[in-house]
């Protein structure tokens, strides 16, 4: 029997609510199941795209992966992987500095056999670009079982726009199992005779993110089989829902988190029903003085039935129109993530015009011209919309959001696109990695 661990979606590097806890709190998780994938004595730990949370990862984080990949390669267990859309950069990936190092290998249209199992890889592919292209596996008779390990979110699953399971019907190689990224909760699904799988998140990237976090072990004998299991220790969140009535306000919220221990936690209050007017500052101040490591008030109570009456709108997601909207706009990244952060409602209104500030600054110090118009229009490789329990970008409690790749033509201006199948001809220089 041949057993490989399927993760995805790490987001190593990602600083959320600007806390350098948080951004260690990435590293931790994915070196948590390096160490399950050791004791285990897994044959592989498969990646399905998101390693990192950007596509310029910082020194500390480079290193971290390394050291745990190193880890991984004395264990003698191969780290396979694919490119997400967070971690893309133009032709050469990071995937390609480690696999040059001998960590890792890059899947691809060729096929990485480890015991039973064929692998196959598929980086993230653009929308605009996904009916423009052919898969061209080659087949093998090494293995007995093939398996496709992809990114992005597919029907059938919530939020799901990529029909990839009628891109596959015309794959050379027929395909035993689906391995995902991108979406970050635990799903199975059965489409025909393939079984299709996500391995959740191993962190939370979004405070919508309240069940645990795990990874998939896979293995595979007579037939595939997927366990899902969690990751050990990772970041306790305190969520806490308050139903306030009359004369209830800041003080019970108060009251109420004295129930809770919120020593080193990330706390996420909501409040809902009706109730006095709360402060929530006074309440975020309130948990850190007992602990806690971050603290968030979401206020969802209900506005005036009179008020409501005369802003009612005809679709259920008002973010997502918007976000919608905007896309079809000549907007460069910058400019979205700034859009991203004034929209966002985990941060309180007093803290907005400092976290603008403080991300136009770190923009135009990486690039002069990040703020102005572009050219052509931006490709924006986020995939899901503000509010949706799977977004990492519009449900970032931080302004460090994903960047777009910002050097990808779109074939539908009738330019060219690499090809998200892996080119393997010539070798890329260090400076081309850096």
């Amino acid at each position: 029997m041949t057993r490989v661990i399927h993760t995805a979606d790490t987001h190593i590097g990602y600083r959320q609510y600007h806390a350098e806890e948080r951004r260690l709190d990435f590293i931790r998780a994915f070196e948590r199941v390096i160490d399950d994938a050791i004791d285990a004595g897994v044959d592989a730990v498969v990646h399905a795209g998101d390693l990192f949370h950007d596509k310029r990862p910082e020194l500390a984080d480079l290193q971290g992966t390394v050291a745990a990949l190193a880890r991984l390669r004395r264990a003698d267990i191969p780290f396979l992987g694919i490119v997400g859309n967070h971690e893309r950069k133009r032709e050469t990936q990071w995937l390609d500095l480690f696999e040059d190092l001998g960590l890792a290998t890059r899947l691809g249209e060729q096929p990485t056999v480890i015991g039973d199992f064929a692998f196959y890889g598929l980086d993230y592919v653009t929308p605009s670009y996904r009916d423009q292209f052919q898969l061209t596996f080659t087949p093998t008779t090494e293995a007995t079982t093939a398996i496709l390990v992809a990114h992005g979110i597919i029907k059938g699953f919530p939020h799901g726009d990529w029909e990839l399971d009628s891109m596959l019907e015309a794959s050379p190689v027929s395909f035993d199992a689906v391995l995902l990224g991108d979406y970050h909760e635990h799903e199975i699904k059965y489409i025909d005779d393939t079984v299709y799988t996500y391995s959740g998140s191993t962190e939370r990237v979004s405070a919508t993110e309240t069940v645990e976090r795990g990874y998939n072990l896979v293995d595979v004998g007579d037939t595939v089989s997927i366990t899902h299991r969690a990751v050990p220790d990772t970041r306790r969140f305190v969520f806490t829902e308050i139903d306030l009535v009359e004369a209830e306000g800041t003080e019970h919220v108060k009251t109420r988190l004295q129930e809770y221990d919120l020593e080193d936690a990330v706390v996420i209050v909501t409040l809902q029903g009706a109730g006095e007017p709360v402060s929530p500052a006074d309440i975020e101040t309130h948990a850190l003085d007992r602990g806690a490591l971050v603290a968030r008030v979401r206020d969802q109570r209900e506005i005036d039935d009179d008020d409501e009456a005369s802003i009612a709108v005809s679709f259920a997601d008002p973010d997502r129109a918007v976000r919608q909207q905007l896309e079809q706009e000549r907007l460069s990244d910058a400019v979205m993530q700034i859009d991203g952060i004034v929209r966002d409602m985990t941060i309180a209104d007093s803290n907005v015009r400092d976290r603008v500030h403080e991300r136009i600054k770190a923009l135009l110090e990486d690039d002069p011209t990040a703020l102005d118009v572009p050219d052509e229009p931006v490709d924006d490789a986020r995939d899901t919309e503000p509010g949706e329990p799977v977004s990492v970008d519009a449900s970032d409690e931080d302004t460090q959001a994903s960047e777009a790749p910002d050097d990808q033509d779109d074939p539908a201006d009738g330019t060219t696109e690499e090809s998200p199948l892996r080119n393997v001809a010539g070798q890329a220089s260090m400076e081309d990695y850096l």
